[in-house]
């Protein structure tokens, strides 16, 4: 039996009324727990997802969990740059300040594909799709005056750094663990930079990791690819559900006890030690500068 709270358990006594929190892949898994749980402070959520469908049931699900629950929905699809631009459009139209913005959505050890945009897919979707976003609602943010940024990372990252030089593999054989890590230790950098930009504007930045989670997002897995990641010493299958394993974002979202400086790594809702190479500042720097190099001109040509 865990030790360790729910999320739910984390929400108790915390009154959010008047904020708005914004989550993306909130039709499953943790961004669904999450919005279930943030709905209870009085905080309007904003759901985001691809599908439509998916998108109405979750918020007719929300409000059945939460009767006073006030939600709204954005389509949005983090693999196209115009569907995150149009929807960061859309959010801003909604609301004038984001208090919370939880980077949540992401895919796990897909095959070898590209984003409308061309991106790998795991970059693509998991770091840029959630950057461009990011980027966007920055006056959103702060006008919140003391938003919080919280990106799903993942122990995932230790599996390996991102290579500038080749972030979106056109020089290497593909590999889908190691992509993976890359776009994970993306998400840590970039909460790294993005709180190092915005502190002074009142906006703080986390990267979390939410446990082995019982989701969706391992769909792509079968038996060997377990083992593969047994044999890179990364995984044990011990898993959590989606109520225990959404507590460290939802505590990122809204705990007192969050490290004011922000721009570090969570885990079991406490600062947690990340590879030193996804926190690195110098990294996240060039990181940062390489986004807006591939996510401008995308963004531009629409």
């Amino acid at each position: 039996m865990t030790s360790t709270p729910t999320a739910l358990q984390i929400v108790e006594g915390v009154d959010l009324t008047g904020k708005t929190v914004v989550i993306t892949g909130a039709t499953s898994g943790l961004g669904r727990e999450s919005a279930r749980c943030l709905a209870h402070t009085g905080a309007r959520v904003v759901l985001t997802g691809r599908d439509a469908a998916a998108l109405a049931d979750t918020q007719a699900w929300v409000r059945e969990q939460v009767p006073q629950a006030s939600t709204a929905t954005v389509r949005m699809d983090l693999t196209s740059l115009e569907s995150v631009t149009a929807a960061a459009a859309e959010i801003s139209d909604l609301t004038p300040a984001v208090h919370v913005l939880m980077n949540n959505a992401g895919v796990m050890f897909t095959p070898f594909e590209r984003t409308v945009d061309g991106f790998e897919m795991q970059f693509g979707t998991n770091h840029l799709g959630h950057f461009e976003l990011t980027r966007s609602l920055l006056p959103a943010l702060v006008a919140a005056d003391g938003a919080r940024v919280v990106n799903l990372s993942s122990e995932g990252h230790r599996l390996g750094d991102i290579d500038l030089e080749d972030a979106n593999w056109e020089h290497r054989d593909y590999d889908k663990f190691v992509a993976y890590g890359a776009s994970k230790t993306a998400n840590v950098l970039h909460a790294v930079e993005l709180d190092r930009r915005l502190r002074d504007s009142g906006v703080h930045a986390y990267a979390v990791h939410p446990g082995i989670v019982a989701t969706s997002l391992a769909r792509h897995m079968d038996d060997q690819d377990f083992a593969d990641l047994t044999r890179r010493g990364r995984t044990n299958r011990q898993f959590t559900t989606p109520e225990y394993g959404a507590a460290t974002q939802v505590w990122a979202a809204v705990s007192d006890d969050v490290t004011p400086a922000g721009g570090v790594y969570l885990s079991d809702c406490a600062v947690a030690e990340a590879a030193a190479y996804a926190v690195d500042e110098a990294r996240a720097l060039e990181l940062w500068q390489l986004s807006e190099q591939l996510c401008t001109p995308a963004v531009g040509a629409r």
